[in-house]
């Protein structure tokens, strides 16, 4: 199997995942917030729907519509998506699930949305979940190469060096931070962690930097 079959598989897995831990999801949880500023965790769910739908020439023109506000694009994306019952977005999520649809961007994108999102609903929400940590390395991999301007984490992993518990490998030079692969990876991607999530002199867990947060 070639290596675009293999993330696509995971992909689809993880959207097959999420959709079973949110099927009994009582109503009023829906409106939870999740780590995503400003969006609950229907809201999350109607972007990834959203995001396994666009196309590449799908995305130039949702940033057309927008203006070019990245940020605008994905507000319009949820607006669209979402349905007034939080059931029908589920089913619209279910029937999207093994599309290979995907906007602009190496297609190691789709684990960082997958990952990363499932961990935005899962965590408010008291669900726990494991990783592959071999695909969520290839996510981090793509994260602390690509800036902050591409939707990447360049700048907050800047002067560490990433060394996850529960797999082979590390990433980068400097201060050293350790934890696993899928708290790495959300540090990385802004979202919080809790803190002992990550430890090692690269950790930053006090002052007015977050908890869980990565700096030098």
């Amino acid at each position: 199997m070639d290596q675009r079959a293999i993330i696509w598989d995971a992909v689809h897995a993880e959207r097959r995942r999420l959709a079973r831990d949110l099927e009994r999801l009582p109503a009023e949880q829906w409106d939870t917030p999740s780590l995503c500023p400003a969006w609950s965790v229907h809201d999350v769910l109607a972007h990834l729907i959203d995001s396994a739908t666009t196309t590449r020439w799908g995305f130039v023109r949702q940033m057309v519509t927008a203006r070019f506000d990245f940020d605008r694009a994905n507000d319009h994306g949820v607006a669209q998506h979402r349905a007034a019952d939080p059931q029908h977005t589920l089913e619209a999520f279910r029937a999207v699930i093994d599309r290979t649809d995907t906007p602009p961007g190496p297609l190691a994108t789709r684990l960082v949305e997958a990952y990363v999102h499932g961990e935005d609903i899962r965590r408010p929400l008291g669900i726990e979940a494991s990783y592959p940590p071999e695909h969520v390395m290839a996510g981090l991999e793509y994260m602390a190469r690509t800036g902050a301007r591409f939707g990447g984490g360049r700048e907050r992993v800047e002067g560490t060096r990433l060394d996850p518990t529960d797999t082979d490998g590390s990433i980068g030079e400097g201060a050293l931070v350790r934890g696993s692969a899928i708290s790495l990876l959300l540090a990385a991607s802004g979202r919080p962690v809790s803190p002992g999530e990550l430890n090692g002199a690269g950790a930053v867990c006090s002052g007015d930097r977050r908890p869980g947060s990565m700096g030098p």
